[in-house]
């Protein structure tokens, strides 16, 4: 039997992406001792339409990351287009919480540039690495993380704490017991693809009888083209086999004429990907020695999308919450509690918002919906705005 490679932290993060590089690198700027385990190896991309709203922007520019992630080529989206039927509205992004734009970018560029802030605050970042368990000491905590490299190699790590970012089939969930407050799945699917050339200067939303389309600009002049509806809407995209590009332009052009003859005009760069029937819910974050954050802990449908603002947020409160029990373990009941009250309170509307909007009621109704959930995000990104500097961000900004 292999010798295991043996290493001890403080903290030990399951996933690198969104979440879980965003805790790391947070609490490596606190001056943590962190480890990241992932089996993916990056840049790699995964599934998800990616776009930002407010308070996503607002996170990354507190973190010093904003200027990092333009940088890349992502594209600053300054105007907001709302389309149904014949009418259309477009409106400019004002400044407000300190950003007066909008972000879609690619998720291999997106989650690689994290894990590089990650290793520049001094998170030892591990690709290749598959957790196998969590390791427990003999009152039930857990203490570590069991794994393997690529190669099989076991890998042990000892850590104070163990928090889960692993996605929407957290295994971390599972192996720490977490139970979900409440959950449901809607009967929606929504699936996506790329459009180069025609130009894409805006998020663009289209409402019609049960579907809802738009686009978020990103790398490449590229536009990510997606549409949601009700799963049995999608039948015959679902069974297109080889044919699933013009099923899904079909598709567009059913609820908005005008967007499909944009995809058409443009130059199609992808395959098309989607999902159907995903899981929505809010699990128990906080366990003896573990935590989740980002889908992990909590999960809703693309209708609302968003997830990336959601996971930079979850992981603030993680590691601020993380960062002060590590300095007073006395503190630890309280501020683990606090992480997964101000992470109930944070999601409860947008939640809500989303079970009403996969029912697809009309589109009056819906749009109403619409209107409630842009006002709920942007008081979120507001409230993000007011968050004191994380620790470390002084060493940062020097």
């Amino acid at each position: 039997m292999r010798t295991p490679q043996r290493s001890q932290h403080d903290v030990v993060v399951i996933g690198s992406r969104c979440a879980g590089a965003a805790t790391a690198m947070l609490l490596a700027r606190a001056g943590h001792d962190v480890a990241v385990v992932d089996r993916s190896r990056f840049p790699s991309d995964v599934l998800s339409p990616h776009g930002l709203v407010r308070g996503g922007v607002v996170q990354l520019n507190r973190w010093g990351l904003l200027d990092d992630v333009l940088a890349t080529g992502a594209p600053a989206v300054r105007e907001v287009t709302f389309r149904r039927e014949d009418t259309q509205i477009t409106r400019r992004i004002k400044e407000r919480a300190g950003v007066d734009l909008l972000l879609a970018p690619r998720r291999h560029i997106l989650d690689t540039l994290l894990v590089t802030a990650a290793r520049k605050a001094g998170a030892q970042v591990r690709t290749g690495v598959t957790a196998t368990g969590l390791r427990r000491d003999s009152a039930g905590r857990v203490v570590g993380l069991d794994a393997h490299g690529a190669d099989g190699q076991p890998v042990e790590l000892t850590a104070r704490y163990v928090g889960g970012a692993d996605g929407l089939r957290s295994r971390t969930a599972g192996w720490g017991g977490a139970q979900a407050s409440e959950s449901f799945t809607p009967d929606t699917a929504t699936f996506y693809m790329y459009v180069a050339d025609p130009g894409w200067p805006a998020y663009e939303f289209h409402i019609a009888p049960k579907a809802f389309a738009g686009v978020f600009p990103t790398h490449g002049g590229e536009g990510c083209v997606w549409l949601a509806r009700p799963t049995a809407a999608f039948a015959s995209l679902r069974a297109a086999g080889r044919d699933r590009v013009a099923a899904l332009v079909a598709e567009i052009d059913a609820v908005s004429p005008t967007l499909a003859a944009r995809v058409r005009s443009g130059r199609i760069t992808s395959v098309v990907r989607g999902a159907a029937h995903l899981p929505n819910y809010v699990r128990q974050p906080v366990g003896p020695g573990w935590a989740l954050v980002g889908d992990a802990g909590y999960h809703r449908d693309p209708i609302t999308g968003h997830g990336i603002t959601d996971a930079f947020r979850d992981a603030e409160l993680l590691a601020t919450a993380i960062h002060g029990s590590l300095r007073d373990p006395a503190d630890e009941h309280e501020a683990m509690a606090a992480y997964h009250s101000q992470r109930d309170a944070a999601l409860r509307e947008t939640f809500d918002l989303t079970k009403a909007l996969t029912s697809f009621p009309p589109p009056d109704r819906f749009v109403e919906l619409q209107i409630q959930l842009a006002d709920a995000l942007e008081r979120e990104a507001s409230h993000l705005a007011s968050f004191p500097a994380p620790a470390g961000m002084a060493a940062v900004a020097a």
